[in-house]
């Protein structure tokens, strides 16, 4: 019988493929994002320094104000244009993206897209 590891496992295994190929230096940082049921989080990592640059999560009161849900495409994409304005404001333009294992659809796209369109380039 054919044993089906959860997902959770399958993840976090294309989280690790990712990384190994993917790092964030302090020219081009790395925009990381993690999505649990209820909120997302996006970071802004310098990997060689081992330092969060920027962050931003729907768990923040100043972010989640703005919004209805936590957990929906309009709140990724909220969040998404919250982190490119904090990463301008420290002077940080470009960034290598990090989808965390998750499929690039849904919230995760709208996140980079709306990164994207705030002036974040990756």
């Amino acid at each position: 019988m054919i044993k089906k590891k959860s997902r959770s496992e399958v993840r976090a295994k294309k989280h690790r493929r990712i990384r190994n190929r993917i790092s964030g230096t302090a020219s081009t940082p790395r925009l990381a994002v993690f999505r649990s049921n209820k909120h997302m989080y996006a970071q802004i990592i310098d990997d060689d320094a081992q330092r969060t640059l920027v962050s931003a999560a729907t768990t923040q009161k100043d972010v989640s104000a703005d919004l209805e849900k936590t957990d929906d495409v309009a709140a990724a994409a909220h969040l998404g244009t919250v982190i490119a304005k904090r990463a301008l404001e420290k002077g940080i333009t470009e960034v290598v993206f990090d989808r965390g294992g998750f499929i690039y659809q849904g919230k995760v796209k709208a996140l980079a897209d709306a990164a994207r369109e705030a002036g974040l380039k990756f």
